[in-house]
């Protein structure tokens, strides 16, 4: 991949009120490379990942995607763009409508797009065998199943328009090692495949240290290009 394709924040700067949260941030995210964030609880990694996810309008810098300045938010950009990246949460029930099943909840974004009903149900099929979700469970609702079989549909839906990168926001943290390890693996397996990039975010150092090409710490963010 050439210089020009990677995610980057570019001098971004968030405010709640008077609450500086992101000041003067910039980070990118290459193509092809796993990036891990550090910093503290409540130091704005969360925010970050908003930010970049096209999900918050930061208050200045903006987002820049292959090159491509994004100046909007949610479906106020366009298609083409915004679904080149997607995020996983930590908290797969927050995230979730509790009105859908885990097949409409994984076909949402391909029916927002128009996608045509036969493409949405070849690609639910697929993604929801590639992340696990048997038949029975993919017609139950999020309060009919577990937190790991929610996350699990959670990162088939992140997955639905193949994004270029994914954000992972301690998006392991709530399940337990045997899905933990699985999710980690699909992850992986669709960034090779992909030559996507991912940056990941987790209080597990461990985890961390194995998953990532290099780690970066917000607090040295401000006013440098991480």
């Amino acid at each position: 991949m050439t210089s020009a394709h990677h995610l980057l924040a570019d001098e971004v700067s968030v405010s709640y009120g008077r609450q500086v949260v992101l000041d003067g941030v910039s980070l990118r995210i290459g193509r092809g490379e796993t990036v891990g964030l550090r910093g503290p609880s409540g130091g704005g990694k969360s925010t970050l990942v908003r930010v970049l996810a096209l999900l918050h309008q930061p208050d200045r810098g903006r987002v820049r995607i292959d090159g491509t300045a994004v100046d909007a938010v949610r479906y106020a950009v366009p298609v083409a763009l915004r679904t080149r990246v997607a995020a996983l949460f930590q908290s797969p029930r927050a995230a979730a409508d509790p009105r859908l099943s885990l097949t409409d909840l994984i076909a949402e974004p391909l029916r927002a797009t128009r996608t045509p009903e036969s493409a949405v149900r070849e690609r639910v099929a697929e993604l929801a065998d590639l992340v696990g979700l048997t038949a029975d469970l993919r017609s139950r609702r999020p309060h009919a199943v577990s937190d790991g079989q929610l996350q699990r549909a959670c990162l088939a839906r992140a997955l639905v328009h193949r994004p270029d990168y994914l954000l992972c926001d301690e998006a392991t943290a709530m399940l337990d090692a045997s899905t933990q390890a699985h999710v980690a693996a699909v992850i992986r397996d669709y960034q090779r495949t992909q030559q996507a990039g991912v940056l990941v975010i987790t209080h597990d150092q461990t985890l961390l240290d194995r998953w990532s090409d290099r780690i970066v710490d917000l607090a040295a963010t401000a006013g440098v290009r991480a």
